[in-house]
């Protein structure tokens, strides 16, 4: 297995997680020309996705979700919370198949759990991803974590896992009130001490990788989100990964 960032923030987010013969893209914030470009420096095409999962409805996470599933006739998976809020029963003849974020699935060869996450939209989920070997998680957009959420990410081989914002940062920056307080708010975004606090929790004896993801241009830095991570895992910062807006994340191989 694998998986790759074609970039992370609030200006758009989309992973690929692939597994033997399948490919899947988890949210597409960006563009169908975007995705495309971006794709394409990691070797790949849209022509090449089994399935678009969604986690959520906030545009950063699908703003191109429509167009490129109609144009590459891509199915598009979601709960059926996220669906109605996105207004979608279908794409033209592309299928929208619903999914429970407690309930696990297979695309081909890939196995999905999703979870759901305290966050503020309408059926939020998060996934963890595998192939019977291995398992690779994948949280953004949470709020605070659960107990729910560490058992589905304990043992995982990879995390990508959201790095949000430095509450320092935050309080101090340029957001108005209301905004600091639904970014730092129980259905927000994890902070770096959360993301710590959380890593730290799990049981990592078999963790290949973690990459710090979903970072706030305003209210963090890479070395803030790897500090926290490295902490965590008592590990130099420098073998934390971090998946930036602009050049996301080269593949990773989990194995």
């Amino acid at each position: 297995m694998r998986f790759a960032s074609l970039g992370s923030g609030s200006r758009g987010n989309a992973t690929l997680v692939e597994a033997g013969r399948t490919r899947v893209l988890v949210d597409c914030g960006f563009s169908v020309t975007e995705v495309e470009r971006r794709m394409a420096r990691l070797g790949r095409g849209p022509a090449e996705l089994d399935a678009i999962l969604v986690t959520h409805e906030h545009s950063d996470h699908i703003a191109g979700v429509t167009r490129l599933a109609r144009r590459y006739r891509v199915p598009v998976w979601s709960t059926a919370g996220t669906a109605a809020a996105l207004g979608i029963d279908g794409i033209g003849d592309v299928p929208v198949h619903r999914i429970s974020g407690h309930e696990p699935f297979a695309i081909d060869d890939l196995q999905v759990d999703p979870f759901p996450v305290p966050h503020d939209a309408r059926e939020p989920s998060q996934f963890v991803f595998g192939d019977g070997n291995v398992r690779i998680g994948v949280l953004t957009d949470i709020g605070a974590p659960t107990d729910h959420v560490r058992r589905c990410l304990d043992g995982c081989q990879a995390l990508l896992l959201e790095c949000n914002h430095d509450p320092v940062m935050l309080a101090e920056g340029a957001y108005p009130p209301a905004l600091k307080a639904r970014v730092g708010g129980r259905l927000g975004h994890l902070s770096n001490a959360q993301a710590g606090d959380l890593l730290g929790s799990l049981d990592t004896a078999r963790l290949q990788h973690v990459a710090a993801a979903h970072l706030s241009d305003a209210n963090n830095t890479p070395e803030l989100a790897r500090g926290a991570l490295a902490a965590a895992l008592g590990c130099d910062p420098a073998w934390v990964a971090v998946a930036g807006q602009a050049g996301g994340l080269g593949w990773r191989d989990v194995s």
